[in-house]
């Protein structure tokens, strides 16, 4: 198993993670196996978003005695009401139901402590200097939060809490079919039988790509949630690609976007968990999502570098992709970041040693014009 630094927060957490959604859908000594099982397998990082009183017992049963080896998202403001889910931000709602996640987790304290789903800028907005917020802050600086995340589908909402200051981590919602849509999507739509995408549509949204440059900048890691559009993408009538993507190749397009840190899949059994961990010893050709998108009959990522590493091998020896994240990262700036411009460096073979063979440019799937872009980058790095 791989672990990545799930940015400010200084976590190392697996880059397969555990969506514990799925859990209250078996019985508790299932479910505690399967989270036992996972943990065995290398997966230490778990969201519970869920306020159901069954999938919270079966979590702290789980991870009772390796408490300390388990990194938890525990969301604020997801709240148990009648019997149901609730989004709260009302104070007689929340501090019960954060409370009762520590008892049922049998913790007294969380990792993450997550703002819970902020998908409109109007929410962001009405959460600042609030009692919300506050008792956030106020679990942070008791030590019972470690860390400050925020839960979103949005890429303007995200971007706003990204630049804030106030999130060391986000947790977002990452797969290629989702980057192609329009920011405001309900994504909610995209997951319903029978929704068809618009047929113009074409390469990634721009406000969500500069909000995964945007958090490697400000070093806000991404948990990704969501990887697999709730299965759509594995089926070729349903996708909206017209074609199907595996397990593999969703973990890998969202574990390359930057600023990714890990991927939390849900799991109904062990085999599932095995499939996505299969992820770790994966050829490259197993991983290829890139030749599946670029050949797929609907939309393209013409043109747009996604980082897929196709480029691979250069006679020059550069890392292609790399340069490429870097560059798209610097100039997203009035002046580059001297964090990227590191970065950069550090890579040791630099654009500027580009040879402009242009074999790269044969071996992309998506046409990027990479000789040009290395020039454009040895420029603006000045080396």
């Amino acid at each position: 198993m791989k672990y990545n630094v799930l940015g400010k927060t200084g976590i190392q957490v697996s880059e397969i993670g555990f969506g514990g959604e799925w859990l209250e859908r078996h019985s508790e000594n299932e479910s505690i196996g399967l989270m036992k099982y996972a943990f065995e397998k290398g997966i230490n990082i778990i969201d519970c978003w869920m306020p159901n009183p069954v999938s919270r017992d079966i979590i702290g049963k789980a991870i009772s005695g390796n408490r300390e080896k388990w990194y938890v998202q525990g969301h604020l403001g997801s709240t148990w009401q009648n019997g149901q889910y609730v989004r709260s931000r009302d104070m007689k709602y929340v501090k019960p139901a954060f409370e009762d996640l520590l008892v049922r987790l049998q913790t007294d304290y969380i990792d993450i402590g997550m703002i819970h789903y902020v998908d409109t800028e109007k929410d962001w907005n009405s959460l600042q200097n609030s009692d919300y917020i506050k008792y956030v802050l106020e679990m942070k600086e008791k030590g019972i939060i470690h860390h400050i995340g925020m839960s979103s589908h949005d890429p303007k909402t995200s971007a706003l809490a990204v630049k804030s200051g106030l999130i060391e981590m986000l947790m977002f919602s990452v797969n290629p079919a989702f980057d192609m849509l329009p920011s405001g999507q309900d994504l909610g739509e995209l997951l319903e039988e029978g929704y068809h995408y618009d047929s113009s549509l074409a390469g990634i949204n721009t406000e969500r790509a500069e909000l995964y440059k945007l958090c490697e900048e400000y070093n806000v890691g991404i948990t990704v949630m969501k990887g697999f559009a709730g299965g759509r993408l594995f089926d070729e009538k349903r996708s909206p690609f017209g074609v199907a993507l595996t397990p593999v190749q969703c973990i890998h397009y969202a574990l390359t976007r930057p600023g990714a840190a890990s991927i939390l899949c849900g799991y109904d059994t062990k085999e599932q968990i095995d499939e996505a961990l299969s992820y770790e010893t994966a050829t490259e050709e197993e991983k290829d999502y890139a030749s599946v998108l670029s050949g797929a009959p609907l939309h393209s990522y013409r043109g747009e570098c996604t980082y897929c590493g196709h480029c691979k091998p250069c006679v020059a020896e550069l890392d292609i992709a790399m340069i490429n994240k870097y560059y798209d990262l610097a100039t997203m700036q009035s002046k580059i970041p001297e964090s990227v411009k590191s970065h950069y460096l550090l890579l040791g073979n630099t654009a500027s040693e580009c040879i402009g063979c242009r074999q790269c440019e044969e071996r992309c799937p998506f046409g990027v014009p990479i000789a040009e872009r290395m020039k454009k980058a040895a420029d603006l790095f000045g080396k």
